[in-house]
């Protein structure tokens, strides 16, 4: 990384650039399952919804731009399951390989320990998903299972990998 990123909580003011990082992982990649983008207000809506429940939402800044986010959100809705949450890392185009997935992996982790979480999953779209897989292993995720051709997107069936992190 040229320079570093300064990493710091999401505000609604990060709105536009968080939107516009999303929408071109959806639209060009297979990360995402989604087909359509989400417009502002949904993305503001899933904000709000991770802050609601005290969970992290960061981004990562670089000369005033914002290079990338990433999140936690609950697992699933059951009350046992409040101790497991699913993670996301998104960056901007263009600013891969230059280490900030593991910056803001990094500083994910390091949040939801701070707030007791004991078990992060990733839930990563594609097998050929080749740097987000790298940058979990990297992160000390370990892989727990496949699940096979449960999605569809740009004409090819796509498998889910699943890691898990224990903090």
């Amino acid at each position: 990384m040229s320079q570093a990123a300064r990493l710091r909580h999401a505000t609604l003011a990060d709105l536009d650039a968080v939107t516009a990082i999303y929408a071109h992982h959806v639209l060009t990649g297979t990360g995402s399952f989604e087909i359509e983008p989400p417009d502002r207000s949904e993305m503001g809506n899933r904000m709000d919804r991770v802050h609601a429940r005290g969970l992290p939402w960061i981004v990562a800044e670089q000369s005033g731009m914002i290079v990338g986010f990433a999140y936690a959100g609950p697992f699933k809705e059951r009350a046992a399951y409040a101790a497991t949450v699913e993670n996301s890392v998104y960056l901007a185009p263009g600013c891969a390989g230059r280490g900030l997935g593991r910056c803001l992996l990094d500083g994910l982790l390091a949040e939801l320990s701070a707030r007791g979480i004991r078990e992060v999953l990733a839930v990563i779209g594609d097998s050929e998903n080749h740097a987000s897989i790298g940058l979990h292993t990297a992160c000390g995720f370990r892989p727990v299972g496949t699940f096979t051709h449960v999605g569809r997107k740009f004409g090819r069936d796509l498998d889910v990998v699943l890691m898990q992190k224990s903090l």
